[in-house]
Parts: C-alpha cells; sequence; structure tokens
C-alpha cells in the first residue's frame, strides 16, 4: 500500500513482550497498564507470549497526519473493537493464504516460531468460520494474487468511499 501511495501508512502497534522489534513501538507492561487506565486501548492481543495493542493515541496520530493508517488484525473481535470504538471510515480487506502457504512463508521471514504462527492460522480460520456474516469489502487471496495487484484493488475501494467523493 505504501508504495503505491505515499498517503498509506502502516499503523505501528504498541508491543510489550519479546522477540521481534522490528515494526512494532515497543512498551512495558506500566505503559500499557497506564494506557488502559487511561481509556486509551482499542484493542489488546495476546498471542505468542507478547501484548499487542492498538491504542487510541496512535491511532490518532496517524490519522492527524493526513495519511490513511492501515491497520493489520489478526481476529474478528479486533476488527469489530477498532471499527466500533475509534471513530472512521474503515475499510475491512481479508488477506488470506493457505495453510501450506503460511508454513513455507513463515521461514523466509525469519521466524522462530512457526508451528505457533500455524496454530494462529487454525485459530483464524475457526474464528473467521464463527464469523459467516462478517462483512468485507474486498478479500484477497494472497496465493494468487500478486502485492500491487492487492493494493490497487484496495486503494480502489478506499478512493470509491471517501467521504468527500
Amino acid at each position: 500500500m505504501t508504495e503505491l501511495a505515499s498517503r498509506y501508512t502502516p499503523f505501528t502497534r504498541l508491543k510489550a513482550g519479546t522477540g521481534r522489534a522490528k515494526g512494532y513501538r515497543m512498551g512495558t507492561p506500566e505503559q500499557l497498564a497506564a494506557l488502559e487506565a487511561d481509556n486509551g486501548v482499542v484493542y489488546r492481543s495476546d498471542r505468542y507470549g507478547n501484548i499487542y495493542i492498538v491504542d487510541r493515541p496512535g491511532l490518532d496520530h496517524a490519522m492527524k497526519s493526513l495519511r490513511t493508517p492501515v491497520v493489520h488484525l489478526g481476529r474478528m473481535v479486533g476488527m469489530e473493537r477498532v471499527a466500533a470504538h475509534f471513530p472512521a471510515r474503515w475499510v475491512r480487506v481479508l488477506l488470506w493464504c493457505s495453510k501450506e502457504t503460511t508454513a513455507h512463508r513463515s521461514p523466509q521471514r525469519g521466524d522462530s516460531d512457526t508451528a505457533a504462527r500455524l496454530a494462529a492460522w487454525d485459530e483464524t480460520q475457526a474464528d473467521l468460520a464463527a464469523h459467516p456474516r462478517a462483512r468485507w469489502e474486498l478479500r484477497v487471496d494472497t496465493d494468487r494474487t500478486a502485492p500491487r495487484e492487492a493494493a490497487r484493488g484496495i486503494d480502489d475501494i478506499v478512493r470509491a468511499t471517501r467521504p468527500d467523493r
């Protein structure tokens, strides 16, 4: 998305824990507790022994920059909470690949916990099955769709649904 148009920016979730720090704003459990006490947590996910937060100050900052944040969420409850508790025009896109592709891509990304990633794939599939009425503006099968083609499809929807049009 960011290569397609500079208006897109990845939303960098807050993370407390260990492992990969790239792509996260690292925080401490104390910082997360303070955010929770101040109603600053829009969505919290505990996975892989870490805590991941979509936070109100982070989303506020992204929105104030007049850029479009791209928020990656792996659970339906996260998508529902962000959409319900942070006012914005959200476009919901399901990015999907086969379990076999996940098994192949995980070590290529440098993951040391591929077994946990495959368990998360199973959890995600069950989560999607439990929400058959989930509304998606677009579903992208990343096994068959090139990243640039997917980005163009998403951008088309975002531009078509902007409130100033």
